[in-house]
């Protein structure tokens, strides 16, 4: 009896010592097996129907994996050479800036003739990081105070804000924009394709642009921009997201300099055909602006035609004598009207020194701080000036009836309900007639409206010289009702209607006039009914 028990006993013993040694074994499996976020890649069997074609497949996949993998590491070390080299150069700048530097610039700005330091430039970086929306949200005050995202895919940007060169959905443009994107998703890549430190390089994954999905970025113009990409994994339920920063530099002072216009003459050129009135209207602002306020322009007026020429005349005459001005020019063309053909003949006309030009119509109002504008934004063989002037919409439909009208100065608010920015528009421009003249004036063969000022600023967009292209709060064209002659080309046609249709109200006043017999009907059930409720 004592022997059996003494058996059962040593059995049990030697079964729990079993049962200890494999959990043991399990947990020293699991303490020492490598962790990997990726799942693991099942090798095929030897003996399996298509063992051998299972291996070939996985050793190319490897050999692939392999080749991304070097050609990163090649990309980094060039990087990491210019890097040096770029390093080894602002060091040596940086001793010698030291040595020329009288005393420490502002914070926050670089010139050139200081250097931050690495150390300096990095911590600046780091600073941007924390401030901007990264990391957590920020409180804001309102829902206007919300800088939105776009999104983008491989081909395709989607953003809000809108304008010539922006719409819906677009491919960029821009040479920079498309550089910017293209860049961002190929560091994308490459970072996916780097090995992570305890990772296994036999089973990593190698991404390519085929496996991006979208991304989504936003600018902070005081900080940096923030993009944020998405891409695909193997199994459809399973992403990699990956966020970078790039951060805003330092200012960097380029240019402190002089500019004085005191002896800076403009040249305001006006093409014209008929439309007495509206040249009557142009030279009441002309006097005081051009004449009282600043007093230094000359003004050529090019002439289409015989109609009316006697009460143009007599107009620059009245002016001439009243307030003792010679400084224009009156030149008559007995052919049909070309706006560019006007501008071309008066610019060529003129005999002086060289002169800045200003292209203007009769249509347009602006102030002395627009000729200011023109003088410090134009520079002969260097800039030119293309203002985005604020085009009014039907002074009778803002407000409500033509009695209710105020005068024109009165007029001329810069709001969402007034007008709009014309950034379609390229007629009204400020360039020395020594550049106008090198890129081969307009086209003289385009006749009637429109056309020729496109052509003109593709001129310059084609040169070397900088095209500054701004809206000005002192650039106004005033509403007045345009008539597309049927005699236009299509094009030319579609462009004048387009512009027609662009002139009359904001999208939400022509809503309103869409609508206008419902709304009637609607205050009308309302009178009613406050009628009947009283007693």
């Amino acid at each position: 009896m004592l022997r059996r028990g003494l058996v059962t006993w040593v059995s049990r013993l030697a079964l729990a010592l079993v049962v200890v040694c494999c959990c043991l074994s399990l947990l020293y499996t699991l303490a020492c097996s490598p962790w990997s976020d990726e799942p693991q890649v099942l090798l095929p069997r030897s003996n399996g129907p298509t063992g051998k074609e299972g291996f070939q497949a996985l050793l190319q996949e490897r050999e692939e994996q392999h080749r991304h993998y070097v050609n990163s590491l090649k990309k980094q070390i060039s990087q990491l050479k210019e890097a040096l080299q770029e390093r080894s150069e602002q060091l040596r700048s940086m001793q010698d800036s030291r040595e020329r530097a009288a005393g420490a610039s502002p914070v926050g700005l670089l010139d050139s003739t200081s250097e931050w330091s690495h150390a300096d430039l990095q911590e600046f970086f780091r600073s941007q990081l924390n401030r901007a929306e990264v990391h957590q949200g920020t409180r804001l005050p309102s829902e206007y105070a919300v800088v939105p995202f776009e999104s983008f895919s491989l081909q395709k940007v989607y953003q809000l804000e809108m304008g010539l060169t922006r719409h819906p959905e677009e491919k960029p443009v821009r040479k920079d924009r498309r550089d910017e994107l293209s860049e961002t998703i190929e560091m994308a890549v490459q970072v996916l394709n780097s090995p992570r430190e305890g990772g296994n390089l036999l089973q990593h994954k190698a991404y390519s642009t085929a496996d991006f999905v979208e991304g989504i970025s936003r600018t902070e113009k005081d900080k940096g921009t923030l993009y944020e990409f998405t891409f695909r994994r193997d199994q459809s339920h399973e992403f990699r997201r990956l966020v970078f920063f790039r951060p805003f530099g330092p200012l960097m002072k380029v240019k402190n300099e002089m500019v004085d216009t005191a002896y800076t003459l403009i040249n305001i050129i006006v093409p014209l055909a008929k439309r007495a009135d509206k040249f009557r209207q142009f030279m009441h602002n002309f006097r005081e602006v051009c004449i009282r306020q600043d007093g230094r322009v000359h003004l050529t007026v090019v002439y289409f035609g015989k109609d009316q020429v006697s009460e143009v005349k007599g107009i620059l005459e009245n002016t001439s004598k009243e307030i003792n001005f010679r400084n224009f020019t009156l030149i008559q063309l007995n052919e049909e009207f070309s706006r560019g053909r006007g501008l071309d003949v008066g610019a060529r006309a003129w005999k002086g020194n060289n002169i800045l030009l200003f292209f203007c119509d009769v249509d347009i109002y602006f102030t002395s701080d627009f000729l200011n504008s023109c003088r410090l934004n134009a520079q002969p063989g260097k800039k030119v000036f293309y203002p985005i002037l604020f085009s009014q919409y039907n002074p009778g439909l803002i407000y409500g009836h033509h009695d209710n009208v105020p005068p024109i100065e009165q007029q001329l608010v810069i709001k969402k309900d007034t007008g709009f920015w014309r950034d379609f528009g390229f007629g009204m421009t400020c360039q020395y007639r020594s550049d106008f003249i090198n890129i081969g004036g307009f086209d003289v063969d385009i006749k009637g409206w429109g056309g020729e000022d496109v052509h003109l600023y593709r001129k310059y967009l084609h040169s070397n010289l900088l095209v500054v292209r701004a809206p000005s709060r002192s650039l106004f064209h005033l509403w007045h009702e345009k008539r597309c002659e049927d005699e236009l080309p299509p094009e030319q046609y579609k462009m004048c209607m387009q512009s027609k249709a662009m002139n009359e109200a904001s999208h939400s006043q022509l809503g309103m006039l869409f609508f206008r017999h419902e709304i009637e009907a609607h205050l009308r059930k309302q009178k009613h009914r406050a009628a009947g409720k009283k007693p």
